[in-house]
């Protein structure tokens, strides 16, 4: 995750920067040349603060169908001298991804464009996987050559081959070339020793063996952390402990979780934490607050204390809901998840903070506003409609229309029928199921949705649950 530059919400960047239904209304009433430059400012400029979760890429290839918006700019990006020695997917991934969209609405330059990129492209790969989807069987085979021209035919050149076959998201063209006289021999190698390598793999596992103790386990853990510390290990060795820990094994677990190496006690107080330990709360809020505690250890204590379902657990969110650490925002948050109504101002307080401390982007809201919408806080209307406006997370706004939809009587004649136009599908189907049909603009968008081949079902469901179907055939 990175933290793009957004412009500020009025603007007509910032709109689509978040991808917000208004910015399509507002660039299609904007003069063609701004709306242009904005639009190509957002595709070759990925906003997205998280572009594995957030969706932008039919949002604009839409909008470039509605502006008749030329590749020339995109085409220019993805040639760029830079594509030679700045690889990451990021810089290239929602260009293509545009592409892609456009491709499947018979846009042929972008067909063609995928295709030039594919062949002589750093992020091939991704350009594949969308002509996996959208090209013929007879474009797919013209690629063999370049793709697979990338590999020399020397012992690593195929060991990279294998991977890449292996790693394919889409594995149509591989299975295209496996059967293509020329070059079926060395691709189908290619596959197979992927399936060797991966057996090679399962016959030496490097983890527990039957027979481990819960000492075994979390020494097991510790080393595994040394060795690659961003590994996770803790999480899987305390599924292993939840095979080996019997009552006898308490003790040394307890002091497992109070005092030993980080790995050994994040695996130990996650343990603790799911089988519903009578200490394991103590022990959370000293792993957390303690002087010197250390970063890996506090995240695994937070982790293992959200993932708890007890009584015990909620009794004891209600009095560390008042904090303002992170102890505070994790107690907040198991309130809003699972909390009673009698919990709504604790949730509400906690929102409003966020808000005044983090901004209305920050990920620790996720979970407060949709327990305002569980909770049905109404009073919470006015801070959901400023974190709608301002995030720049799509994934958050989405999450404060559903709240919105639940709190604020003005939600289906107002942001609803902007949302009908957002670049999140669940927002989307949302707004088919809410926005007031009372608005020109809502039924013809609707009927737009509906006859779309590129949208989603779920929003075409929610689509034609609200028009009438003959009109959903036009």
């Amino acid at each position: 995750m990175f933290d793009p530059d957004i412009a500020p919400s009025g603007t007509l960047l910032g709109l689509l920067q978040r991808g917000r239904g208004d910015g399509t209304l507002h660039a299609l009433a904007a003069p063609r040349a701004e709306a242009l430059a904005a639009l190509h400012h957002c595709v070759l400029h990925d906003p997205r603060r998280d572009w594995q979760v957030e969706n932008r890429s039919l949002y604009y290839a839409r909008l470039c169908l509605d502006l008749d918006a030329d590749l020339d700019e995109i085409e220019q990006h993805l040639f760029h001298p830079h594509d030679l020695v700045n690889t990451d997917e990021e810089r290239t991934g929602l260009a293509l991804a545009v592409l892609g969209h456009l491709a499947a609405y018979d846009r042929l330059d972008a067909l063609r464009l995928l295709r030039r990129y594919a062949a002589a492209g750093s992020n091939w790969e991704w350009a594949l996987d969308e002509l996996a989807l959208r090209d013929d069987d007879a474009g797919l085979r013209a690629l063999a050559p370049a793709v697979l021209g990338r590999f020399p035919e020397t012992p690593d050149g195929e060991a990279e081959l294998a991977t890449a076959a292996r790693g394919a998201y889409e594995p149509r063209p591989w299975r295209l070339w496996a059967d293509d006289p020329a070059y079926g021999p060395r691709v189908r190698a290619a596959q197979e020793q992927g399936a060797f390598d991966r057996w090679q793999r399962q016959l030496r596992p490097s983890g527990p063996r039957p027979g481990w103790s819960v000492h075994d386990v979390l020494v097991w853990a510790q080393q595994e952390h040394d060795l690659r510390p961003g590994a996770r290990r803790p999480d899987a060795a305390a599924r292993c402990l939840a095979a080996v820990a019997g009552p006898e094994d308490r003790p040394e677990l307890l002091a497992a979780a109070a005092s030993a190496p980080d790995a050994a006690r994040a695996t130990a107080l996650r343990h603790l934490a799911d089988t519903g330990d009578p200490e394991v709360l103590d022990l959370i809020e000293a792993a957390v607050t303690e002087p010197d505690a250390s970063e890996p250890v506090s995240r695994a204590a937070l982790g293992a204390f959200e993932r708890m379902r007890s009584i015990a657990a909620l009794d004891r969110a209600r009095i560390w809901a008042h904090r303002p650490d992170e102890l505070g925002a994790a107690a907040a948050a198991m309130l809003a998840a699972r909390g009673g109504l009698y919990d709504a101002g604790l949730v509400l307080a906690a929102l409003r903070r966020t808000v005044r401390a983090e901004g209305p982007h920050s990920q620790a809201l996720w979970t407060l506003v949709d327990g305002a919408g569980r909770l049905a806080i109404t009073c919470a209307a006015p801070v959901l409609r400023h974190i709608y406006r301002e995030t720049a997370s799509s994934h958050l706004r989405g999450r404060a229309a559903r709240a919105l939809a639940a709190t604020d009587p003005s939600f289906a004649a107002g942001f609803a029928v902007e949302c009908l136009w957002d670049c999140e599908e669940a927002t989307r189907e949302l707004a088919a199921r809410h926005a007031a049909t009372g608005d020109a603009r809502v039924v013809e968008q609707l009927r737009r949705l509906a006859a779309d081949p590129a949208e989603e079902a779920e929003v075409q469901t929610a689509v034609r649950s609200r028009i009438d179907p003959d009109a959903a055939e036009v």
